[in-house]
């Protein structure tokens, strides 16, 4: 939600929320002037090295947490320790799960990232004073939902070239910088995560990543930065 639709003047917003990303997500893009000063106030920034957790499953976390940068990726644990990566989310994605007390995943940093960390009761609060805030988060939710089923989509049907190129355009079209035929990104997973990921073994991960370098749809530099050179061709490959 930009200042006009809001009708909140860029007078009114913190000066350390104007050219923050999140400005205009999910959370602080439904909040008035007023409670964008109220949640600046108690927010805090926090860098978060790769590998380190947010949340974890199981746990009353005591804050939410806007993306400012970098990759988080959404873990399941099962009862005998092995775990399942079942999501990514980028800048400037929320994190967190409203109306829930115990988290049902886990959050950790897939690459070096920053966060914006804001208590959670203060936040419930707006959520009960604000319906804008209320219909932001529901969007969200189905939005997550039709993600969700969409993947479900790619690891129960799709082939491995495919599921590889959903891979890759998903984080390609969440990268930065962007022109309009190609992009440039590092890989946030190993590829024993990839092919975990997308239930499939490491063998297939490197055979497919080595044909996608081969047909110059991308180039592979360092083993994890990726050029895609063409988007279209990306795109095709997943609605063949």
């Amino acid at each position: 939600m930009d200042v006009a639709r809001s009708g909140v003047p860029e007078a009114g917003i913190p000066v350390a929320c104007r050219s923050c990303e999140a400005r205009h997500g999910v959370v602080c893009g439904a909040l008035s002037g007023r409670q964008l000063k109220e949640l600046n106030r108690y927010s805090l920034r926090r860098k978060m090295d790769a590998g380190c957790e947010i949340i974890a499953q199981g746990s009353e976390s005591s804050f939410y947490s806007n993306i400012m940068c970098g990759v988080v990726k959404l873990c399941k644990v099962m009862p005998d320790g092995r775990q399942q990566i079942v999501g990514l989310q980028f800048a400037p994605d929320f994190v967190g799960r409203p109306f829930v007390r115990e988290s049902t995943l886990s959050a950790e940093a897939a690459t070096d990232a920053e966060i914006c960390a804001f208590p959670r009761n203060l936040l419930d609060r707006m959520i009960s004073e604000t319906p804008e805030l209320q219909r932001s988060l529901h969007g969200q939710a189905l939005r997550e939902l039709d993600a969700a089923r969409e993947w479900m989509l790619t690891l129960g049907r799709r082939t491995a070239p495919e599921k590889v190129a959903s891979l890759l355009h998903l984080i390609a079209t969440h990268a930065e910088p962007q022109t309009p035929t190609s992009t440039a990104f590092d890989l946030p997973l190993s590829r024993a995560e990839i092919a975990d990921f997308l239930g499939l073994t490491i063998e297939t991960v490197s055979r497919q990543m080595t044909r996608l370098r081969k047909s110059g749809v991308i180039r592979i530099e360092n083993n994890r930065h990726i050029v895609v050179h063409d988007m279209d061709e990306l795109e095709r490959m997943i609605s063949a």
